[in-house]
């Protein structure tokens, strides 16, 4: 009869600690990063007039292209941290008129030579 106490006993202690979020502090659950990681540094080699070619170099190729017309990139960043949940996501657009880069926006911040173009060394 005593073991039969203590079976019921722990049967019900186990199904009310198992529903209960008393538990989930100890369970692990991953970070989930997810698009392109671009950081600040990346953000300050951008420049007015860069060919696709080498913003691509700069900062990746990009997660979408605007399926209507190929002028804008979208850079996209999304980070869940495991532990808290918190959600960070972060923004680039690269638009291009005749195939160089015209304007960036975003979540960043541009340099403050973003608007000198680069010296292509033609004469």
């Amino acid at each position: 009869m005593k073991q039969f106490r203590k079976l019921i006993l722990a049967a019900a202690l186990t199904t009310a600690v198992s529903g209960c979020s008393v538990v989930d502090w100890m369970v692990y659950k991953i970070d989930i990063p997810q698009g392109n990681f671009v950081e600040q540094v990346q953000i300050e080699k951008l420049r007015v007039g860069m060919t696709r070619e080498q913003v691509e170099f700069v900062l990746g190729r990009p997660v979408l292209r605007d399926s209507f017309g190929d002028d804008t990139w979208y850079y996209v960043y999304q980070f869940k941290n495991g532990r808290t949940n918190e959600l960070t996501r972060k923004e680039l657009l690269v638009n291009f008129v005749d195939d160089v880069v015209n304007t960036v926006e975003g979540d960043y911040e541009l340099s403050e030579a973003f608007d000198t173009p680069l010296d292509t060394g033609r004469p």
